[in-house]
């Protein structure tokens, strides 16, 4: 499981994240929600690996992360995706998936594009077909319309075989359909045996998605538990969620 213990982060004397626990188990699918500031950026980073902690720890499946470099993280199963989707748009789309196929199995930089086109073909193509990419293969990443970028960056994690996928803002900038259909794929993963952790601001994409919701309120954990426990509480309904936190689920509402 993810276990997050006491996690604190400053920076330059403020308090972004201040003594957050919390578990993960093997196969849930967790959003971690709160107003702009709260700290759940933070939160995620230092557990990607993005910042180094000011105090607290950190352990996957009882490995130690803090001190780890993403990469180091990615070859103990945790992979992550960005709020930005980030992709190679020099390639096709299934070459950034044959080329992140590659470099899991330790073919790094240039010796990664020598014979690119007909390495990890089939896996590749596999994880197109699971993403809804299949018929964009050999279309350039560059020319794609963005939500098919997301997909396609969420390809590029599942390749490295995560156990533990780690997903910023995956709904971000994607429109009500679009959303619906890549929160679905995600739940799908989790389903699947994959645990999943993800930041979002959108309240349609964590109803009936997440298995559980953790809130973060001024760098601390407010409350956590279902999407429906979580828009019931006062505290979290007078601090971020309001008044409409209880249709959320049923019309959409979106929150930024």
């Amino acid at each position: 499981m993810l276990q997050v213990q006491q996690l604190v982060k400053h920076f330059d004397g403020i308090r972004a994240v201040d003594g957050v626990s919390f578990e993960v188990l093997p196969g849930q699918c967790v959003a971690l929600i709160g107003p702009n500031g709260a700290g759940k950026s933070t939160t995620f980073a230092c557990i990607a690996g993005q910042y180094p902690l000011t105090g607290g720890h950190i352990a996957w499946k009882g490995v130690a992360l803090e001190g780890l470099s993403p990469q180091a993280r990615l070859q103990h199963g945790v992979a992550r995706t960005f709020q930005v989707a980030q992709v190679f748009e020099a390639l096709t789309v299934l070459q950034n998936v044959q080329l992140a196929a590659q470099a899991q199995r330790g073919l790094w930089a240039i010796s990664a594009f020598k014979g690119l086109s007909g390495q990890m073909r089939e896996p590749a193509l596999a994880l197109l077909a699971q993403t809804g990419l299949e018929a964009l293969a050999a279309q350039d990443a560059l020319s794609l319309p963005y939500g098919a970028k997301k997909r396609l960056e969420l390809a590029v994690a599942l390749a490295a075989r995560p156990q533990l996928l780690l997903l910023d803002e995956p709904a971000a900038g994607l429109a009500g359909p679009e959303r619906a259909s890549l929160m679905q794929l995600v739940k799908g993963l989790a389903g699947q045996g994959m645990t999943v952790l993800y930041t979002e601001h959108n309240m349609d994409a964590v109803a009936g998605v997440a298995d559980r919701v953790l809130v973060l309120i001024e760098g601390k954990l407010a409350a956590q538990g279902s999407f429906d426990e979580i828009s019931r509480d006062p505290v979290v309904r007078s601090r971020y969620l309001g008044e409409a936190a209880g249709e959320a689920a049923g019309e959409g509402v979106s929150h930024a």
